[in-house]
């Protein structure tokens, strides 16, 4: 597949076959081509937290907020839910206030999902101290970012924005996921 159609498919999908099993191996794979992407000054602060099973993974859930746009959308729904999570984490005793790599790092992450069949969401909105009790992670990991996994059940189009200039994600009455995207001459100076 080309890097075009990979970026293409990788939409920001929150409905996943909850039953698809990610094994551990895989979650491993998509770390990696993280380790293996740039790092600013080649420091490489980022750890990463896996979780493929029901009991981690239920911990995880509560901990994260699913769509801003859709305000009366509460999250997917059991059997709908993520059947693995990675967690970036910065690791302070290597470098505070990591500005780039965590973004590098979940774009890779998430193309490689693409390209093993699957898809994810990079949250960001996430209850950190409660997760970090939860999973019982140490205080010099700070929680960057969440990117859940799964096997996608819904679709996601992408759309020309309106006239209006409206950039806000939507879902049809037939729960199709719409996302606006600006055409490349309005983004070129």
């Amino acid at each position: 597949m080309k890097l075009k159609d990979l970026i293409l498919k990788n939409r920001s999908y929150r409905r996943f076959y909850e039953d698809h099993e990610i094994s551990l191996e895989t979650l491993r794979e998509l770390v990696d081509l993280a380790r293996l992407s740039p790092s600013g000054g080649n420091l490489q602060p980022l750890k990463y937290k896996l979780s493929n099973t029901a009991e981690t993974n239920n911990k995880i859930f509560p901990c994260l907020a699913w769509a801003g746009y859709l305000t009366d959308w509460p999250g997917p729904q059991e059997g709908e839910r993520p059947s693995a999570y990675i967690i970036i984490l910065e690791d302070s005793t290597i470098k505070k206030e990591v500005k780039n790599d965590q973004g590098i790092a979940s774009q890779s992450i998430l193309l490689g999902a693409v390209e093993a069949g699957l898809g994810g969401c990079i949250i960001g909105s996430i209850k950190k101290e409660r997760l970090r009790e939860s999973l019982e992670i140490p205080a010099h990991l700070e929680i960057l970012l969440v990117i859940a996994l799964g096997k996608p059940k819904e679709t996601v189009l992408l759309e020309k924005i309106s006239q209006d200039g409206n950039i806000k994600y939507w879902r049809d009455e037939s729960g199709v996921h719409h996302v606006p995207k600006r055409g490349l001459d309005d983004i070129i100076v």
